[in-house]
């Protein structure tokens, strides 16, 4: 695993990269071996967050959390992204068993057998991937300004559209602090 490691607000020591490269590396065995880790600390003065995103051959594992300090942060943190993995190597080798296109991927997947004591360990109904509902519309072109004012409209916290500028699909979304944030598709 390789880590890089950023901070806003808050100087990363020696002693925090370990304490992370230490945790996070125990999950080391459910990655593949040249994975990628991209961790960042944010402080402010109420809360405490470490943000860590491991990006994977299609798929990205991302994991965003707030304590009272950082090293608990980083134990939940921990934790979070390894019921992530587990729920996803599941699906993997559910959808394998129902679809040979997905053989591949569940074979590049590090075997992982969870431990069947753990509550989350997979299995449950909850961790089932059903479409409930299908909806289309027409792709309006439009600028992101004009499609915020579509989705604050529409009381929706996101809004797919046509950029009027690139002709390329792009989302707006209401983000957690309450700004908004554009997708925009890289190719």
């Amino acid at each position: 695993m390789r880590f890089s490691f950023s901070g806003k607000n808050v100087i990363v020591t020696e002693e925090l990269k370990e304490k992370c490269s230490k945790k996070i590396g125990r999950l080391e065995r459910l990655f593949p071996p040249d994975v990628e880790v991209h961790v960042t600390f944010s402080v402010t003065k109420q809360e405490n967050r470490i943000e860590v995103t491991i990006p994977l051959h299609r798929r990205m594992l991302r994991s965003e959390v707030s304590a009272n300090d950082l090293y608990t942060a980083i134990d939940m943190s921990v934790d979070a992204l390894d019921k992530q993995m587990v729920k996803y190597k599941n699906r993997i080798k559910d959808k394998s068993r129902r679809d040979n296109a997905f053989r591949e991927e569940a074979t590049e997947a590090v075997s992982y057998s969870p431990d069947p004591a753990e509550p989350d360990a997979g299995g449950e109904d909850g961790d089932v991937i059903r479409i409930e509902r299908t909806k289309k519309f027409a792709l309006k072109p439009m600028d992101a300004e004009e499609a915020v004012m579509e989705m604050e409209m529409l009381d929706h916290v996101f809004y797919v559209f046509r950029n009027s500028q690139t002709e390329e699909v792009n989302v707006v979304y209401k983000r957690n602090n309450g700004s908004y944030g554009l997708i925009e598709p890289e190719y």
